[in-house]
């Protein structure tokens, strides 16, 4: 007989239980702006049309915290707000256009990395400090093979390696290592504080 794997709950959900559309709203509405902030911490390369920014850790960070479903809605809100024409991309960018240039893989990226690293801390990778790494370098991954994969359609292959993934390997090491430090240990606060459900 087939077995269902454990689920457990996000943080976010640890803290604040049950089920309200209004909740929902707010946490998605505030996560796609937190993703519009973190486009703003932007270090622009000459050399590639990907530039350095935050947003790798906020997305793994708002897939934890979230869980996979809602995570990933708070992702699909950020990209229409670009869309219509808010200015949320990297470096006050915004408009239909993004999503046809070299950088629109690492825009789809962003959603499908939030469902990932979300339904990974769903199984409990969250709460510790490796498993915490595992999920969110498997998140940051996700990113860079959509953004290969369409960035490749402009240059190739070799030359997209070398625009949009060698030059962001160190940084985003450090990005995983501070998410998997802060994940297990809001885990350990909201236990000390009181704020957990009994058993979490």
């Amino acid at each position: 007989m087939a077995t269902r794997s454990v689920r457990y709950p996000s943080l976010l959900d640890a803290v604040w239980p049950g089920t309200n559309a209004a909740r929902d709203v707010v946490l998605i509405t505030g996560g796609s702006l937190a993703i519009a902030l973190s486009a703003q911490l932007a270090i622009p390369l000459p050399f590639t049309p990907v530039p350095i920014t935050a947003q790798t850790l906020a997305v793994g960070l708002i897939g934890a915290l979230f869980g996979a479903r809602r995570g990933a809605a708070a992702l699909a809100l950020y990209l229409a707000e670009g869309a219509i024409g808010l200015p949320v991309f990297a470096q006050g960018a915004a408009g239909i256009a993004k999503f046809m240039g070299p950088t629109a893989g690492y825009l789809a990226g962003f959603l499908a990395s939030a469902f990932v690293v979300g339904r990974l801390c769903e199984l409990g990778w969250g709460r510790r400090f490796w498993t915490a790494a595992a999920a969110l370098a498997l998140g940051d991954l996700t990113v860079h093979l959509y953004g290969l994969a369409w960035l490749s359609s402009f240059d190739g292959v070799e030359t997209a390696l070398k625009l949009g993934f060698y030059p962001f390997i160190p940084g985003n090491l450090i990005k995983i290592l501070v998410g998997a430090s802060l994940l297990p240990g809001g885990w350990r606060l909201i236990r000390r504080l009181g704020l957990a459900q009994p058993g979490l």
